[in-house]
């Protein structure tokens, strides 16, 4: 049976440590502030901005909401974001269903308050390892293996999908820290060989239960980012349920690697406001 890897006490172990850093801040006199840019009533933008509302509220940090009925403002209201020094982070919930003004949104956003890597000075940056916050989703899977004491340095990690979101960010992550990486998408052959092969499994692929139970093998710590409503209304992910049933470290869907995402983007904001004091 699989040995499930719940996404809880990360996300706890991390806010203890923001709030404690928020406080040190506020002494200091600056308020950690994260705002957040909503563009209509999307049910999973709403739900995801409720969340992190929760979260910040628990790490000490100021959230600022600002909902949009449409695009047309978005190029102003981003500017005035970069203008404000109040503010040291900022999060625009995406997908739109306006490309181009998600593309125009992503190169107005100054890098330095881009806490959830979507701009293209921040993705430079994680390639060059020069600075820049990642996507949160990417890094919450680094910080799940930190927690569950996997360290990828020497492993083989297959990562299944590329998007900028989160399928090339987690490479680049764990090629940093020292893991030999194979990037699948939908042009590779053979992926349940080589995801068999591999020591950690990132599922990204945006496919329920793409990853079948022929994809894995004992020992693996696989890690499942996907998150669809199935046929009888309950969440679950990238990877087939009957993978629960192998000798793996899994993440749950729910409450794996999505429950720590929230973190990871208050993180980014505490660093983006400590990063104003230097």
């Amino acid at each position: 049976m699989a040995e499930f890897l719940p996404g809880a006490p990360v996300a706890e172990r991390l806010t203890q440590d923001l709030k404690a850093r928020s406080d040190a801040l506020r002494q200091r006199g600056v308020v950690p502030t994260l705002a957040i840019i909503r563009v209509g009533r999307d049910p999973g933008g709403l739900a995801y901005e409720k969340g992190a509302a929760s979260r910040c509220a628990k790490c000490g940090i100021d959230l600022r909401r600002i909902p949009l009925d449409d695009a047309a403002s978005l190029p102003e209201v981003i500017r005035s974001v970069n203008d404000d020094p109040a503010i040291h982070g900022c999060l625009l919930l995406r997908p739109l269903a306006d490309k181009a003004a998600e593309e125009a949104a992503g190169r107005l956003l100054s890098p330095d308050k881009d806490v959830d890597g979507m701009t293209p000075g921040s993705l430079a940056g994680l390639l060059t390892g020069r600075g820049g916050f990642a996507p949160c989703t990417a890094q919450a899977c680094l910080e799940l293996l930190d927690y569950y004491g996997v360290d990828p340095a020497g492993r083989r990690a297959v990562v299944i999908g590329r998007s900028l979101v989160v399928g090339q960010p987690a490479a680049l992550l764990l090629q940093r820290r020292n893991a030999t990486v194979t990037v699948c998408h939908t042009g590779t052959r053979h992926i349940p060989a080589l995801s068999r092969d591999a020591d950690i499994v990132i599922a990204a692929a945006g496919r329920p239960g793409l990853i079948t139970v022929d994809c894995l093998r004992p020992g693996q710590t696989v890690l499942d980012v996907g998150v669809h409503p199935g046929p009888d209304g309950t969440l679950c992910g990238d990877v087939a349920a009957e993978a629960a049933g192998l000798d793996v470290a899994l993440t749950p869907v729910p409450g794996g690697v999505g429950s720590v995402t929230s973190a990871v983007l208050c993180k980014h904001t505490i660093q983006a406001a400590e990063n104003t004091r230097l």
